[in-house]
């Protein structure tokens, strides 16, 4: 069931996963345990939720210096969207429930790569 994400708020350049469901047989047909992909290195899941971006620092290089300087935090945008399938390491992952259901905050410098439908 997929719920409305417009009560959270994710900070910074961190993005919110909802992990694929791992398939629960070999390609031979063995079935595998309970959890058996949850202790890879490498997982993967569609964000459901961006954060802002890389906060930049204030400054006030303005061309007019006397004018009062209007403190407005800016952010360098990350590349990923809503709806991407992300690739990324589990251990820099933190792992959450949301309704019962298993997320994933995740930070952009873990995340290795991106699948866009719409390219």
């Amino acid at each position: 069931m997929d719920y409305s994400f417009d009560k959270l708020i994710i900070v910074g350049d961190r993005v919110l996963v909802k992990p694929k469901t791992s398939a629960d047989k070999t390609r031979a047909g063995l079935l595998l345990p309970p959890g058996y992909n949850e202790k890879a290195s490498v997982q993967s899941g569609y964000i459901v939720k961006c954060g802002p971006g890389i906060p930049i620092p204030f400054s006030n290089d303005d061309d007019e210096p006397w004018k009062k300087a209007e403190e407005t935090t800016r952010y360098l945008p990350m590349q990923t969207q809503v709806g991407d399938l992300a690739i990324f390491l589990q251990k820099d992952a933190v792992e959450i429930a949301y309704h019962g259901e298993k997320y994933f905050i995740v930070p952009q410098h873990a995340i290795l790569m991106l699948e866009r439908e719409d390219l």
